[in-house]
């Protein structure tokens, strides 16, 4: 696990600057998340993660695959718990990182249809509509605070709200 300063989290603020930063139009969902995360849990986060969250929108460069909030979801959670150096897959850090993303995941598919597929969620909709920014917004919001759960879970970390 990463080290990190913060001894508590808000997981309400982590949701709404998510939220927030996907609705205005500053980032999109996986984007949002993996700011929402740096600005509220780990300032030294590098910058760069969130450019690496780019890609991911509208499940995958718009291939409309998995969720991009989702993707937020995991890359932060690989930030805080996987590796960076070559093991073995056995190895805790791979193996603790891969099932906490997969509980990510699974809570995302309990939520919402059973699937992380982007062009499940979206099927009908017109990608700039207010409909469909209202649904993506929320996915957001929810990945970002079942994120936010989980590191709080795994670091000890107390929940102000």
């Amino acid at each position: 696990m990463r080290k990190i300063a913060k001894k508590e989290i808000s997981i309400k603020k982590i949701r709404f600057d998510a939220e927030e930063v996907f609705r205005i139009g500053g980032f999109y969902c996986s984007e949002a998340i993996v700011s929402a995360f740096r600005k509220n849990l780990d300032p030294s986060m590098p910058i760069e993660l969130i450019a690496t969250a780019s890609g991911f929108p509208i499940g995958v460069g718009r291939a409309k695959c998995m969720c991009g909030a989702v993707s937020g979801a995991v890359i932060v959670l690989g930030y805080f718990f996987g590796r960076v150096e070559p093991s073995t897959i056995t190895c805790g850090k791979s193996t603790k990182c891969m099932e906490l993303c997969f509980e990510v995941q699974e809570e995302f598919r309990k939520m919402h249809k059973g699937t992380l597929c982007c062009h499940i969620h979206v099927k009908g909709m017109d990608l700039l509509s207010g409909e469909h920014k209202k649904q993506c917004v929320m996915f957001t919001g929810d990945m970002a605070e079942a994120t936010a759960k989980i590191i709080a879970r795994e670091y000890g970390l107390k929940v102000i709200d």
